[in-house]
């Protein structure tokens, strides 16, 4: 059951109708995924996209964990005999995270403080009287505190300001007008820790720096907490603290007498003691939360645009993992990336066997009917790349430089392990690599999505919330691409909507045992795929030259009702509907709209029809880099160059110009106008053409400028 005031909560902080809201998170609840909603209940939904599916799932989760911290709370504060009907009103009613545990601050279980230790000898009622500061001689009442507990009139007075300091830190007024000037004006600082300049060079730019807290970019954030885990950087986050005072003895200090100069001192110590570092823990924590979120929203962006990057398809591909001393790993693939041979050449220095491998590698394209190159972008890339375009071929064979970060750590994995007990780490790595020329996407699958670098600071997140976000990401790639059911690995599979690791082997077992699958009903037959999974992986799985066409686009089984009624009121059939564009046009929609079926899902079907079981992905480009640039010693300033871009940050977009350093586009550098976000300019694995602007040989560092893209 969903709670209401949870709607109602949703509904003011997204603007949208409780009714969406209401029919999402039902959806969600009954176990529907993310891209099914999305793509198949767009009615239900009233169209919203897979991203504000996931946040309004995530809110929600958020929210149901405040309320059960709201029983824990209550729950706390009855078993005290404390809970009064006002103050289970307001946490009933609070809906404020930091505001709930301001509110249990006063009641939460302590470990023994010092304004406890206070209590215990019976100082409490002075604390009071003080507080209350109408009497100039304070001395005198103290005296009458000092017993076998309490050795005399300073003890007294020091632990009544101890109990006075407690009370200001569980003020909910002090620790919001903290707060206030934590928000508008604190600064994050950071200085290199003594003798450690030497070894921590990769921060020099954060040895000594300081900048409001507020207006702080993600990156720098993240650099400075990865400088200061790594004990290279001291890090504070800091107020003005003379303002937090002033604001706080306004607050607390109403007389000048001695009473007043006892709560004055205690208000102090109790800024200093307990209030500064619980709200500067505070702020460290929702800063880096902040940027964490930023950060993984980078990453997530990437990594989608990765793996929706233009396939070759299926093609006969051969692999090159480049190399010198152990020279370059060549795998030749069938179309279906299937390994056929492997051998090493051995092209380069110190070696050097050029003709020899020359006609290796013709004899290879001859033998496999090889139609395009696929060569990882690490060491000894470009002159591989050289060694290859200076290459006669008995055909015309296609040459690409495919991105191979990621690619060792598939070869080591167990996935590897499993697709190929028999060959060791080189010639898994290269086959990665002629696959990721086919389909990057069925690749890229098989890697942790954390070492495929296309992120910033991405160990130094929250790891929970980054492997959530890339999660959800491939989810939403592999599903809007679809995939075949017949020649999909299990990885694959595993990311479709509703699939899953133990039914997506399943599916390859059963696929093994009664070969391949000829329509989507028969997905039933799987062991483990009940009707629930079927219908929210059906649409996502395709079926080429199967019993029926639909089998092959995303129209969903629940729908071929329609599509079928549709032809039989037009007196053909669904191939003749499929292929004949002008009968399309015809048909009048409205004729077939009912209570489950409306106009989102009946255009989404005919535009399917237009395209069944078309790639969405755009087609692949060949590219050449500058053939005079081969080292960063041959740049110039001003020099113009063709490059590709590696990876997109907050603060500008890398570019692979075709040597081992990649360089950045700052973001100011990006387009001659204001840029917010590098994303809205350039994206993954864009071709463009950039100027050198700078070239810093001792730190290796390359800063261009993009011309076109």
């Amino acid at each position: 059951m969903i709670n209401e005031q949870h709607i109602t909560i949703l509904v003011n902080s997204n603007q949208i109708s409780p009714r969406m809201i209401r029919n999402t998170l039902t959806l969600i609840g009954e176990g529907a995924t993310i891209p099914f909603i999305s793509r198949y209940r767009k009615e239900v939904t009233g169209g919203l996209d897979e991203v504000k599916i996931a946040d309004l799932k995530e809110q929600h989760e958020k929210l149901v964990e405040l309320s059960k911290r709201k029983e824990t709370i209550l729950k706390t504060i009855d078993e005290q005999e404390k809970l009064t009907d006002e103050l289970r009103s307001r946490i009933e009613e609070c809906w404020d995270s930091t505001e709930l545990e301001d509110i249990y601050l006063p009641f939460k279980p302590k470990k023994r403080t010092r304004a406890e230790i206070a209590r215990e000898k019976g100082l409490e009622p002075l604390a009071q009287v003080i507080l209350e500061q109408k009497f100039a001689d304070i001395h005198k009442i103290a005296k009458m505190y000092v017993n076998e507990q309490v050795a005399n009139e300073e003890e007294a007075l020091k632990g009544a300001r101890d109990i006075i300091a407690e009370w200001v830190n569980e003020s909910e007024e002090a620790r919001n007008s903290v707060r206030n000037i934590f928000r508008n004006d604190a600064r994050i600082s950071s200085k290199i820790i003594k003798d450690k300049e030497e070894e921590a060079q990769n921060f020099r730019d954060y040895f000594d720096t300081s900048e409001k807290l507020s207006r702080i970019s993600s990156h720098r954030l993240l650099a400075m907490r990865r400088g200061e885990s790594e004990g290279y950087l001291r890090v504070n986050i800091s107020p003005d603290d003379d303002k937090c005072i002033e604001r706080l003895l306004r607050i607390f200090q109403k007389s000048e007498n001695e009473s007043g100069l006892q709560v004055a001192e205690a208000v102090i110590d109790s800024y200093k003691r307990l209030l500064k570092p619980s709200i500067e823990n505070e702020f460290a924590a929702e800063s880096k939360e902040k940027a964490d979120t930023e950060a993984i929203r980078v990453f997530a962006e990437n990594l989608k645009q990765l793996l929706l990057a233009p396939p070759l398809g299926q093609k006969r591909v051969m692999g090159i993992d480049p190399g010198y001393r152990t020279g370059c790993k060549v795998v030749c693939l069938d179309a279906q990336g299937n390994l056929l041979h492997n051998e090493n050449i051995y092209p380069h220095p110190p070696v050097s066997e050029h003709s020899q491998a020359k006609r290796k590698i013709q004899k290879m394209v001859e033998s496999y009917d090889i139609q395009a190159i696929a060569i990882g972008n690490g060491t000894a890339s470009r002159e591989t790349e050289r060694f290859v375009q200076d290459t006669r071929f008995d055909r015309k064979v296609q040459v690409f430089v495919v991105s191979e970060n990621g690619a060792s750590i598939y070869s080591a994995s167990k996935i590897a392990r499993e697709e190929f007990p028999q060959y060791d780490v080189t010639v898994r790595g290269a086959v990665s690599i002629g696959r990721r020329l086919m389909d990057p996407l069925a690749e890229l699958v098989k890697i942790d999505p954390k070492s495929i670098g296309v992120g910033q600071y991405q160990h130094d997140v929250d790891q929970t919330k980054l492997k959530k976000s890339l999660d959800q990401t491939v989810e939403n790639a592999v599903n809007r691409v679809g995939v075949n059911l017949n020649t999909a690995s299990k990885h694959l599979l595993t990311y479709v909507s509703g699939v899953g690791p133990q039914i997506a082997q399943n599916i390859v077992d059963f696929r093994a045992e009664n070969g391949a699958f000829v329509n989507r009903k028969s997905l039933m037959k799987v062991p483990k795929l009940g009707a629930k999974t079927f219908e929210q992986c059906a649409g996502f799985l395709r079926i080429s030259d199967g019993d029926n066409p639909l089998d092959n686009s995303a129209v969903h089984p629940e729908s071929y009702p329609i599509v079928q009624q549709i032809a039989k009121d037009l007196g053909k059939d669904i191939d003749e509907l499929i292929r004949n564009k002008e009968l399309r046009k015809t048909v009048d929609l409205k004729k077939y709209v009912s209570e489950k079926v409306g106009l989102p899902t009946l255009n989404d079907i005919l535009d399917e029809l237009e395209k069944p079981g078309l790639d969405p992905r755009a087609a692949i480009k060949v590219f050449e880099f500058d053939p005079n640039v081969k080292d960063i010693r041959d740049l110039i300033e001003g020099m113009e160059l063709p490059g590709i871009i590696t990876n997109i940050t907050n603060f500008g977009a890398f570019c692979d110009i075709g040597i081992k350093e990649n360089g950045l586009i700052h973001i100011s550098n990006l387009a001659d106008k204001f840029v917010k976000n590098p994303a809205d300019i350039v994206s993954l694995h864009q071709h463009v053409k950039v100027r050198v602007l700078d070239v810093d040989l001792q730190r290796r560092r390359i800063q261009l400028k993009l011309i076109s893209s």
